[in-house]
């Protein structure tokens, strides 16, 4: 959109990044704590997934107060830290906020998965002017997403169910961005014959 307006690269990082780690620093400092609201006695890990939905809406709020934008990437996780945050208050169960990143990445696979089956890359929807790159590049980099994040949303499961509190949340902190951005990495630069580039554009 023409109205988008820049930002340093080092701010918008931080308040893309920052909530999640705030997150992962509240719940090592009350852990171990318990606390009693309106007479519910709640774990440190559901208390800290209350506080960081806040944390993630005032993020959210300042990128978009400084860009005039936001992906529709970024409202789809705001809207399921928040239903999935208030299942977990209202139930008083942790489940509810493990299960998010699984339902998050499993819906991500669907979508791209459609568009597959339509014979059609999303992604080449969303990113193409930010990385011009050729239709069957596109569509092999879709396919390879796609299996990544059903394999996270298959790897959240295991990791939630049979592994600790402690386990889950340094895993979906570090873990799995982590595994998720070394992917992109990889890809970026295995699909580089793909891209279109302006020497490309004058050979054909």
């Amino acid at each position: 959109m023409s109205d988008v307006k820049p930002i340093n690269p080092i701010v918008k990082q931080v308040l893309e990044l920052g909530p999640t780690i705030l997150f992962f620093l509240i719940y090592l400092r009350i852990k171990e704590d318990t606390f009693v609201i309106g007479g519910t006695e709640y774990t440190g890990f559901i208390v800290a997934a209350l506080v960081f939905v806040p944390i993630l809406l005032v993020a959210m709020g300042i990128l978009w107060r400084l860009t005039g934008q936001l992906s529709r990437m970024q409202v789809f996780t705001a809207f399921m830290v928040i239903f999935f945050g208030g299942l977990t208050a209202w139930f008083n169960d942790e489940r509810f906020f493990k299960m998010k990143t699984s339902i998050v990445y499993g819906l991500f696979a669907v979508l791209l998965g459609i568009g597959l089956m339509r014979g059609q890359s999303y992604l080449a929807y969303v990113m193409n002017e930010m990385m011009p790159m050729r239709e069957e590049g596109w569509m092999i980099l879709t396919r390879r997403l796609c299996a990544a994040f059903a394999g996270l949303a298959v790897a959240n499961e295991i990791v939630w169910r049979t592994m600790s509190t402690d386990a889950w949340v340094k895993i979906e902190t570090f873990g799995f961005p982590v595994a998720l951005m070394a992917f992109l990495m990889w890809q970026f630069t295995a699909l580089q014959p793909y891209l279109i580039t302006d020497e490309t554009d004058s050979d054909t």
